[in-house]
């Protein structure tokens, strides 16, 4: 139902929020202040002795300055009475005298609909309830047994169980009356091609009701008792009352347990949430059949600004805790973000709980590590950083992570830390490369003359080496135009090198919009329909592009695959450098050590070797007899980038790759 404009700011001139609040708070007469408006009372929504609700009546607003909840006399009813949005705008127009305009006959029917099939929802956990005590259930009962779950708790999540049978909901619900239309639009079963009698979906499964904010089942899940059946765990479809992506497993009694003061968890299944409520965590909730997505991220902040996330400790949920992290990261604000309990590797939270107890999980909730440690884990862990190319890879995947967020505030908080944590890891990469000095001379690998101490000051090479080392920008576009005509000349490479593209900061003119089509699966033609003739006229145009071997011989995908490999590698080379140049000079400030003048030496020869004319004097190899010819420096980022395509073929990963 729409309401007319203005109609709910009068409804909130009307009402006085220190009225709507008294109902259900004690004022603290000391604290308060009623000529004001300034009242203060122990918070409705959660447990506690002191006065930290805090209610201004001139502006309409409540806040608790415990538990964070806030909000105006709408939200107040529909908090503390667990109504929906116009139920509390109808209680609250009552006292306040005012008629409710007159109602949309859509919306109404809609509405009606809804309630009708609730109704029908509700018949049917009844009816799978009762089925769980008869004979055909005792698999099923026994089941729930071994998982720990008395008759009581079997009553209080209203657990049942759907027998084998074709049509048992069907004419269980049609007997008394029910329409044919209802048990199928409400998703309980579904009609066949051949146009027959509609059957049950849920069948030979032990039954969970999923219920909304408001207390009413709108969707079931199915847990299947036969191992052959083709999905252990079945949801119902969408439907006029179910948004999988919208709704909360235990979404009510998570709030009301919430609002008490207790932590938010986010399980991973049914079983999760039933076992950690049973031990005293009732602040549980669960995604329905589908990683977290955005809404139920917003309803999770809606109950607690910070829930905890206690995924299963195995690969798939490591990888869904990575996912949280990518929607998460957009939506963050102050006070409102996640943090992450993750169980020992190859446990979910029941099996925690019933092996070590609720001290055990209660452990691994106090250490849930904030988001920001887990994106640092996610880019870090398992990877070797010992080359400029593999650290500028970090960096520039942590700056795109950041970059995500909105929040000002937030994400210079977030570069704050990540600066934090990178200085810790590399700074104890050079307290290692310190250590290698000896006494005689330099450290391992000949740096510095026998008997000579540690230079003091930088070397003149590094100083010369930051005036006049050259920028290669038209050098780089070139190596980044081959890369490109050599991929649109061969596309079926792209896959191959889809990585090394994605990390690749493009800057010649277009070559990113040519990259990002590349990355989408266009071919030649596409891209030209897209992009225009002229974006691909001018990047074939260069007489190195044409001149390219990739570019030449279109039919010879072997010499196609190492020249890309080839450019792409000395890219890395210089730019990795460069970085490398950049950050060591940072990192001086103005107090030059021997460790870090020695990189930035290295650092420097490095950049001087990768800019160097191929027609300069320095050893070369031939790759494979195709004519394409690079230097030895360049050498190993070409073999390790040529491996990683070997292995990525494999399906296996290679160290210190993403």
């Amino acid at each position: 139902m729409s309401l007319p404009p203005g109609f709910l700011d009068e409804l909130r001139t009307r009402t006085s929020m220190a009225q709507v609040a008294g109902r259900k708070v004690m004022w603290d007469a000391r604290k308060s202040n009623q000529g004001k408006g300034d009242m203060w009372a122990p918070c409705p929504f959660h447990q506690e002795k002191t006065a930290s609700f805090h209610v201004d009546d001139r502006k309409g607003f409540y806040y608790c300055f415990g538990c964070h909840a806030k909000g105006d006399a709408i939200s107040f009813v529909r908090e503390t009475e667990n109504v929906g949005f116009m139920e509390a705008v109808e209680i609250l127009s009552r006292e306040a005298g005012m008629p409710m305009p007159e109602r949309d006959p859509q919306a109404q029917q809609k509405a009606d609909r809804r309630t009708e099939l609730a109704g029908v929802m509700e018949q049917a956990v009844q009816y799978y309830r009762l089925q769980l005590k008869t004979a055909a259930a005792a698999s099923a009962r026994d089941y729930l047994a071994g998982r720990g779950l008395s008759e009581a708790a079997q009553e209080r999540w209203e657990i049942g169980f759907a027998p084998d049978a074709r049509q048992g909901i069907f004419q269980a619900l049609t007997g008394k009356g029910v329409a044919a239309d209802h048990v199928v639009d409400t998703g309980l079963c579904a009609r066949p091609d051949d146009g027959g009698a509609p059957y049950e979906r849920f069948r030979d499964r032990i039954i969970f009701p999923i219920r909304d904010a408001r207390g009413r089942a709108i969707a079931l899940g199915g847990r299947a008792m036969s191992a052959e059946a083709r999905a252990k765990y079945l949801n119902s479809p969408e439907t006029e009352l179910f948004d999988k992506g919208r709704s909360l497993f235990n979404h009510a009694p998570a709030r009301e347990a919430a609002g008490k003061g207790q932590l938010l968890i986010v399980a991973e299944g049914y079983m999760d949430v039933i076992a950690l409520s049973e031990a005293g965590f009732t602040a549980t909730v669960a995604p329905l059949g589908t990683a977290i997505t955005e809404d139920q991220l917003r309803l999770m902040w809606r109950i607690h600004p910070e829930p905890i996330i206690a995924l299963d400790g195995d690969t798939a949920g490591l990888r869904a805790a990575m996912r949280v992290i990518d929607i998460a990261l957009p939506m963050l604000e102050a006070g409102q973000s996640l943090r992450f309990a993750l169980m020992p590797e190859g446990q979910d939270p029941d099996d925690v709980l019933r092996a070590q107890g609720a001290g055990a999980m209660q452990k691994l909730i106090d250490g849930a590590l904030p988001m920001v440690q887990l994106l640092w884990r996610r880019e870090t862990e398992g990877r070797v950083f010992d080359s400029p190319e593999r650290r500028a890879a970090l960096d520039k995947s942590l700056r795109e992570a950041i970059r995500r967020i909105q929040d000002p505030s937030v994400r210079a908080h977030y570069g704050d830390a990540i600066k934090a944590l990178r200085q810790d890891l590399f700074s104890a990469g050079r307290a290692k490369s310190a250590q290698a000095w000896t006494p005689g001379g330099g450290p391992r690998g000949g740096f510095g003359r026998r008997g000579a101490a540690p230079p003091a000051q930088p070397e003149p090479v590094t100083k010369s080496s930051l005036l006049a080392a050259a920028s290669g920008a038209v050098a780089d576009n070139l190596r980044e135009a081959v890369i490109l005509a050599s991929l649109i000349t061969h596309p079926s490479l792209v896959e191959r090198f889809e990585t090394e593209l994605e990390r690749l900061e493009f800057t010649g003119p277009g070559h990113a919009d040519l990259r990002d089509a590349l990355l989408r699966g266009e071919k030649r033609g596409q891209i030209e329909r897209n992009l225009g003739a002229a974006s691909l006229e001018k990047l074939f145009q260069p007489r190195h592009v044409q001149i390219a071997p990739a570019v030449r011989k279109p039919d010879d995908l072997e010499l196609a695959t190492m020249c890309i490999a080839a450019e792409l590698a000395t890219l890395a080379a210089r730019r990795g450098a460069e970085r490398e140049i950049a950050e060591a000079v940072q990192d001086l400030a103005g107090v030059a050590d021997e460790g870090l003048t020695w990189r930035l030496g290295k650092a420097a020869e490095a950049l001087g070797r990768a800019g160097r004319s191929e027609t300069e004097d320095r050893t070369e190899y031939d790759t494979a007899e195709s004519g394409v010819r690079i230097s030895r420096d360049e050498k190993g980022a070409f073999d390790e980038l040529l491996g990683r395509i070997a292995f990525s073929k494999s399906g296996q990963r290679t160290p210190g790759s993403e």
